[in-house]
């Protein structure tokens, strides 16, 4: 069985078999995190990179008030940072949402996967997408209206997920609290539960626990005007702005 790392970086292309040996060696040996723990934290000096294997991270910065901004979602396969181990100092700190699964990879293992053409080419093209999902997200929480910036957010993370063999049609486990999609849309969370009730009115989605089934994904789509473009998803890998 394919592992979610190689079946991410094959979404730019093609690996070679040796290569995907090779990831198979690095993605061990695997730890298990509780939720809500911090890997890293901003100030500290980092070493290895982190990558999530199963459950969710984040991104995220604090400020003097105690208010949390989360920039960005990490799913199964992502990196926490590719590059991270050449800075002196972290800039924001990195944190479990859910119960997850993590393997730190040491700094020569990373070096020793650069070396390999293919894989190299598949790290730029994820590093490339990571900083458009960023640009998608400022523009999220700075034009788009609150209920606009919730559905696009759940459009975004269908595809992501998708990609790595996390979804079951149009729905996928979503494991984030009403407080950390606030911090994340820049909403209260008061708002958060009005925006995700009005969803499930319009028969958008249903959201039962953790469980969320997209109901009409075409339609939720449309609604947040979520353009897959950023994303970089070539559509031969099944996943194209039709399956929306």
């Amino acid at each position: 069985m394919m592992n979610v790392l190689t079946r991410k970086l094959e979404a730019f292309g093609p690996l070679p078999d040796a290569d995907r040996l090779f990831l198979d060696e690095v993605i061990r040996p695997v730890r298990a995190v509780g939720p809500r723990v911090d890997l890293i934290r901003e100030g500290e000096a980092p070493s290895d990179v982190n990558l999530i294997l199963e459950g969710f991270a984040c991104r995220y910065k604090t400020i003097p008030n105690g208010t949390r901004q989360i920039m960005a979602y990490l799913v199964p396969g992502d990196f926490c940072d590719l590059h991270v181990f050449i800075l002196k100092a972290m800039d924001h700190t990195i944190a479990t949402l859910s119960p997850c699964t993590v393997v730190k990879i040491p700094r020569a293992q990373i070096l020793a996967l650069m070396e390999r053409p293919a894989i190299a080419r598949a790290f730029w093209w994820a590093a490339l997408v990571d900083e458009a999902t960023l640009r998608e997200w400022l523009v999220n929480v700075g034009a788009r209206k609150a209920e606009h910036r919730v559905a696009h957010l759940l459009c975004e993370l269908l595809l992501r997920l998708e990609t790595v063999g996390l979804t079951n049609g149009d729905t996928y486990e979503l494991p984030i609290t009403q407080a950390e999609l606030a911090d994340t849309t820049g909403l209260t969370s008061v708002h958060v539960n009005r925006v995700l009730q009005r969803l499930r009115r319009d028969g958008l989605i249903t959201l039962k626990g953790k469980h969320l089934v997209i109901l009409d994904a075409a339609r939720l789509k449309a609604f947040s005007g979520f353009n897959p473009n950023y994303l970089h998803l070539p559509e031969q890998n099944g996943i194209s702005e039709q399956s929306l």
